[in-house]
């Protein structure tokens, strides 16, 4: 069980990672989020292994970031992001990855977790419903108001990405 267990840790991490980033904005509260989530699937890993572990561990980030926010809802701060090295210039895609972390702390948690689950984990509408225990009609409201929202926020993200997009 646990070489298993520890071999999907090694292989799922970094995926796993990047969507708990793009949940809590924060790379410490991701660490943690990630980790506790990793801790509980161990506990439950006999009956889930067999399954599909990774979508339980995103299961339980989504519904473990939702319960954070709420019970302590902090000022956000953003982040300071190391510099490059010289000679690389990288400020457009830093420009554009600032947006993008500052208009998505600006939504609510179910806004944030619909966001990821359908533009970056490339999740249906019913599967999103299937991950965050809802409606596949509430996933839908909070996809509309949440593009709707980041549209208002920050319209300049979307006139980088529909410039960076192949036509």
């Amino acid at each position: 069980m646990t070489e298993t267990f520890h071999q999907f840790v090694v292989h799922r991490s970094p995926a796993l990672s990047r969507a708990a980033y793009l949940l809590t904005g924060d790379h410490q509260l991701a660490e943690d989020l990630l980790q506790n989530a990793l801790a509980r699937t161990y506990r439950h890993w006999r009956r889930i292994h067999g399954g599909d572990p990774e979508a339980y561990v995103r299961r339980v980030m989504y519904h473990q970031q939702v319960s954070w926010w709420r019970r302590r809802r902090f000022a956000e701060r953003l982040e300071s992001q190391p510099t490059d090295r010289a000679g690389d210039d990288h400020s457009d895609a830093t420009a554009l990855r600032l947006s993008l972390a500052v208009a998505l702390r600006q939504l609510t948690p179910r806004q944030r977790a619909v966001v990821v689950l359908r533009f970056y984990e490339d999740l249906t509408e019913s599967q999103v419903a299937e991950v965050l225990g809802c409606s596949v009609g509430t996933v839908k409201r909070h996809s509309h108001d949440a593009v709707r929202r980041l549209r208002a926020i920050a319209p300049d993200l979307v006139d980088r990405t529909a410039q960076r997009s192949p036509r």
